[in-house]
């Protein structure tokens, strides 16, 4: 790969997207091919993005909990569709849409509500509240919606998945994700918290100061930081989801982890074999805005696009990221930014995946 002319689409995309900062890696099965980043991490300190920054990954979370939940599928630990009271017993299903699958839960069909969740963050300092997840489930766990039908996009659905991995393993979900995912994958600048040691960049909401107060208001207090150029600044938050948001880490890792899903049939698989790579990636569930595949989903427009593609994003305040993978060229994709607004990451990964 041409890395000054990747570099140059980094840096025009970015700035036509008014992005403070842009960290991205382009990867195969045999690890990352090229990493770069534009703009500032920093831009009160003025300091450049670099590939070691770490970011937030949101709901990129949901690739590796879903491949953990799939692992221990292939695994003969958990059966994918079996109804998920087998594994929570204390789980009320609705009497009048059906009981739903980790399959369902994975793939957007269980039926599920998808309440905005602005305020399951914390301050990075903050302990999370063991019963904040609790509560939500008890709220939002039952499907509103008839089980097993179109795909609707929900968080709900992989609260609920990370407590059925944590019943099945006897461990928390963040501590299977490592020993099963993250570990096998060398992804060793990724977790559930900020590495001290570690570059982060810091989150940007681009916005009129008069709505400072309301920004002030919606998140939980001492997030909302200074202004600077044009942007409000976010302190360093956590999000109290892991398994629907809570990876935090750096662009080649998300890269390595998405590489392992864009595999072909004679590549090594260090996770999975290859059939449920496949499986994972392969787009059954219609629905809108998505249609989704285990973890993976892809806007139905985009349906017969070439060179074919799936991909993930995580966004939440302060950070817009995106993850795709084009599986019959064996390439994976990751970007990741700190605006909390969408910008053209289309542009940027067909014009990096033409060349290749």
């Amino acid at each position: 790969m041409n890395s000054e002319v990747a570099q140059r689409i980094a840096e025009e995309v970015a700035a036509k997207g008014k992005v403070p900062g842009l960290s991205f890696a382009v990867a195969g099965p045999g690890g990352v091919l090229y990493a770069g980043a534009v703009g500032y991490a920093d831009l009160a300190e003025r300091r450049e993005s670099t590939v070691d920054d770490q970011y937030p990954w949101f709901s990129m979370t949901k690739i590796a909990t879903a491949t953990a939940a799939v692992r221990l599928h292939a695994d003969g630990k958990l059966d994918l569709d079996t109804p998920i009271g087998t594994y929570l017993p204390g789980y009320r299903p609705s009497a009048k849409t059906g009981h739903p699958t980790t399959r369902q839960l994975l793939t957007h069909t269980a039926g599920l509500a998808n309440p905005l969740p602005i305020r399951w963050v914390r301050p990075e300092g903050d302990r999370e509240d063991p019963a904040l997840l609790d509560r939500i489930v008890r709220k939002h766990g039952s499907p509103r919606r008839a089980v097993g039908g179109r795909a609707a996009y929900s968080n709900i659905g992989y609260l609920l998945a990370g407590k059925v991995i944590e019943a099945v393993t006897g461990e928390s979900v963040q501590d299977h994700v490592h020993r099963s995912v993250l570990e096998p994958l060398g992804m060793k600048n990724t977790g559930y918290e900020f590495q001290a040691s570690g570059p982060r960049s810091i989150g940007y909401v681009r916005l009129n100061p008069a709505a400072v107060p309301v920004l002030r208001w919606a998140l939980p207090s001492g997030i909302v930081g200074n202004r600077v150029a044009g942007h409000t600044a976010l302190r360093p938050f956590l999000v109290s989801g892991p398994a629907y948001g809570g990876l935090v880490g750096t662009v080649t890792d998300a890269a390595l982890l998405a590489a392992a899903q864009s595999a072909g049939p004679s590549d090594d698989h260090p996770l999975l074999p290859y059939e449920q790579v496949e499986a994972m990636r392969t787009i059954s569930a219609p629905g809108k805005p998505f249609d989704h595949g285990i973890g993976w989903f892809r806007p139905p427009a985009a349906a017969d696009r070439t060179p074919a593609y799936v991909e993930h994003y995580g966004t939440g305040c302060g950070f817009w990221n995106a993850m795709r993978i084009y599986p019959h060229r064996r390439l994976a994709m990751v970007a990741m930014t700190n605006t909390t607004f969408r910008w053209d990451f289309d542009n940027l990964f067909s014009r990096l995946e033409q060349l290749r």
